[in-house]
């Protein structure tokens, strides 16, 4: 926006043909989706796609398209105005999401299915809006097709012919296509035929006046299941993020802010009615759904957004006279602006609704019978913190188990977990669960930022407690330890150092002296990571640190492998015992 013609002039009118490169990012993006739908996943995934995703869409529709119509839009452009904002942005929620280490949540879930089924969809819509046109309208494509004279009928036996014949072509053609090149085992070759692939088919579908997201999408669905399916990925993968990121730039630099300027009234009223519509259905169908109040609310905070679908949809309403300019123009506007809004959005739902909703609950499940005697207190049950209680329940110490997570809590509730609802970071859920008795606080949530208020609360309020620290990355155990914290532990760490182990093993050292080595690594980088914090802040003084910590680090273990050379450590392996007992006996280690 700020670079574009209506800003800094930085990109002027060319930024149309900008836009025309960058779509390819779509595109690929498109693809890459594809590959990921396996027909596993799928069928796994066909109650809330079909449902959910399909509800959500039909809703969304037929809300947005009455609007349209009591605005004084015809039914024709009503109904194409509403499949096209009932579409949301796959490439900003999932990433969004993902970032949040949301996806494994309910919503994430949920928010995952309508889109895959919005993505669905798009192939019905484009073979709809055929018939949405006026009689003997003809489209207008810079690029003219051979079904541009077609009727109305004609034209949608077009799109089902071509989706047939990329399935056809996925098939049959592509598949010993590839096997073929790979046979030649030039990862070049490959790179080029994957591009090949992808921008052959977009331009396929061009050529019948068809979305070339729409051929690349049902091509990448077709190959989800081929042995090349990682291989396309990781090679495709870098030119989407590359044109995926110039989209959204072309896209900023085409709003007409003009337009905005002269109808800024029209332009905001339209962002929040779409918003406001789309995120009312979202809830309503999460209620239908029995999704708890956190976890519809935020997906219905994920998913209001219109999605760069749109733009297509919109472009090809227009081509085929469906809709006018009048209407397209701050369409596009509304759809640029509702993508921005987004994240703001999300730290609304963060900072204002969430807290409010996890207190209600936690205020709801107060009357539960909260276990004061217990000697630990463990804030999340994720990944981490139930494998921590697991070990300790089975050897006879219960906890106190707290998490934000309502799904999670009812699933382990009905396993026979004792485990709370609640929000961790509030003094008087700690103070319930027993914090003023209790010897041992785990610290397990999956935000840093959680934990680390957590551990600022713990200290101030209960600092009788050994408080243990759960730890995502090197900046997050660095604020810990500026607490004051000594109990801090690395979520990788430990499977790292097994992986090193066995690697060990497998390259020929002896047992004895691979965890020996694993053992002096982990002394040291803890050693290291005491010095390294004190200096994290001058980033040249920690560079030179850290570059004489790991040389000092090889030194180290290079020399103590040099004391176990002699093969004094074969006790540890069962090759070795044997052996020795053939060459006639057991010597000690």
């Amino acid at each position: 926006m700020i670079i574009g013609p209506f800003g800094l002039h930085l990109v002027g009118q060319e930024g149309a043909d900008v836009m025309h490169v960058a779509e390819f990012g779509v595109v690929m993006m498109l693809f890459l989706v594809g590959l990921e739908l396996e027909p596993a996943l799928l069928w796994r995934l066909r109650a809330p796609i079909l449902g959910l995703g399909g509800l959500q869409v039909v809703g969304t529709a037929a809300v947005l398209g009455g609007i349209a119509l009591l605005l004084g839009l015809p039914f024709p452009a009503a109904v194409a105005v509403g499949l096209t904002l009932s579409m949301s942005s796959t490439a900003i929620v999932l990433q969004m999401l993902g970032e949040k280490g949301l996806m494994k949540t309910a919503a994430g879930q949920s928010s995952f299915a309508v889109l895959l089924f919005q993505d669905l969809a798009v192939i019905p819509m484009l073979a709809l809006f055929p018939l949405l046109a006026p009689a003997g309208a003809v489209a207008v494509a810079e690029h003219g097709s051979w079904a541009d004279g077609l009727p109305a009928w004609g034209k949608t036996l077009v799109v089902l012919g071509a989706v047939a014949g990329v399935v056809a072509l996925g098939r049959f053609a592509v598949r010993p296509a590839l096997r073929a090149v790979a046979r030649t085992g030039l990862r070049e070759l490959f790179t080029a035929a994957a591009l090949l692939l992808v921008i052959g088919i977009a331009l396929l579908m061009q050529s019948v006046g068809l979305s070339p997201a729409l051929g690349t999408f049902l091509a990448g669905v077709v190959l989800a299941d081929s042995e090349y399916r990682h291989e396309l990925e990781a090679d495709i993968e870098p030119f989407k993020g590359l044109l995926l990121g110039l989209f959204f730039i072309a896209v900023g630099a085409s709003i007409d802010f003009r337009l905005i300027a002269e109808r800024p009234g029209t332009i905001v009223g339209l962002v929040g009615l779409v918003l406001v519509a789309k995120l009312l259905v979202l809830a309503a169908l999460a209620r239908v759904f029995r999704l708890s109040t956190d976890q519809g609310l935020l997906l219905a905070f994920a998913l209001p957004q219109v999605g760069e679908f749109a733009f297509v949809l919109l472009a090809f309403a227009a081509s085929l006279g469906v809709l006018g300019v009048e209407v397209t123009g701050p369409l596009v506007a509304v759809t640029a602006l509702s993508m921005a809004v987004t994240p703001l959005l999300m730290v609304a739902y963060e900072r204002l609704i969430a807290p409010r909703v996890i207190a209600g609950r936690g205020e709801e499940r107060a009357a539960d019978a909260i276990d004061d005697q217990a000697g630990v207190i463990i804030c999340g049950f994720g990944r981490f913190g139930n494998t921590v209680g697991r070990l300790l329940r089975a050897n006879g110490h219960p906890a106190v188990v707290l998490d934000n997570d309502s799904d999670r809590v009812e699933l382990l509730r009905r396993m026979g977990l004792k485990v709370f609802y609640g929000d961790a970071t509030r003094l008087d859920l700690l103070t319930a669960a027993g914090a003023h008795q209790a010897r041992v606080i785990i610290l397990a949530l999956d935000s840093p930022e959680k934990n680390l208020e957590l551990a600022r609360l713990v200290q101030q309020h209960f600092p009788h407690l050994t408080v243990l620290a759960r730890a995502t990355d090197r900046p997050d155990t660095y604020e810990l330890m500026d607490l004051g914290l000594t109990h801090i532990y690395r979520d990788t760490l430990d499977t790292s150092l097994r992986v090193g182990v066995d690697a060990l093993r497998l390259l020929g050292m002896r047992a004895y002296a691979a965890h020996r080595a694993a053992q002096v690594f982990r002394k040291y980088d803890e050693a290291a990571l005491t010095e390294l914090a004190a200096t994290r802040r001058d980033r040249s003084a920690y560079i030179s640190l850290a570059r004489d910590r790991i040389a000092a680090l090889e030194a180290l273990l290079q020399s103590d492998r040099g004391e176990f050379s002699d093969g004094q450590d074969r006790g540890w392996d069962p090759e070795g015992v044997r052996e020795e007992s053939r060459a006639g006996g057991l010597r000690p280690s």
